[in-house]
């Protein structure tokens, strides 16, 4: 495999994990539990490699653009989804989660359209990636109180990134209501 497609196949190998996850989740083991958080672990730490090595080797893609925060999203989204299924995460912590990402994703769609301008990730959507992944691997793992302490701190930072991304690209609304 040339290196230029490493990065693109650690994205393809982070979306098929995700039934995989998603099986183990469906069986009422909790040893079954442990391995989808260790799966869970795995894929997060691809997201990490693939953008280092994409960077490293300057073979940013096209694919890898859409593909890699696409492949994020779908990754956490579902975990906490399970984690709603397995009553390890409370829904309303898990639908304000999903929501922010939606929008968050849209708001970096319309400013892509309206001038061309990618939204990087700030420090505090950074430490809300973080605390998420850290919050379901300890609840997958069953540490259900420091998992839900780390579910609540990355709600905090959801909200208060969330609201960053969008106040630093009010511009774009200020014809709404007129």
């Amino acid at each position: 495999m040339k290196k230029e497609n490493i990065p693109n196949a650690l994205t393809l190998i982070r979306i098929a994990f995700i039934p995989i996850f998603v099986i183990l989740l469906t069986i009422k083991n909790s040893n079954l539990h442990v391995i989808a958080g260790i799966i869970f672990v795995i894929a997060s730490l691809t997201d990490y490699i693939d953008g280092y090595l994409a960077r490293k080797w300057q073979v940013v893609t096209n694919f890898g653009k859409f593909a890699d925060p696409m492949a994020d999203k779908l990754l956490v989204m579902t975990a906490l989804i399970m984690l709603v299924e397995l009553r390890f995460a409370p829904a309303w912590v898990v639908a304000i989660i999903i929501c922010r990402e939606l929008a968050v994703t849209g708001l970096r769609l319309l400013l892509v359209e309206k001038g061309g301008t990618v939204l990087a990730a700030a420090m505090p959507g950074k430490i809300k990636t973080a605390t998420q992944m850290l919050a379901i691997t300890l609840l997958l793992c069953h540490f259900f109180i420091i998992g839900k302490i780390f579910l609540y701190i990355s709600l905090l930072f959801t909200i208060y990134s969330g609201y960053e991304y969008f106040k630093g690209s009010a511009y774009l609304f200020k014809d709404t209501f007129k």
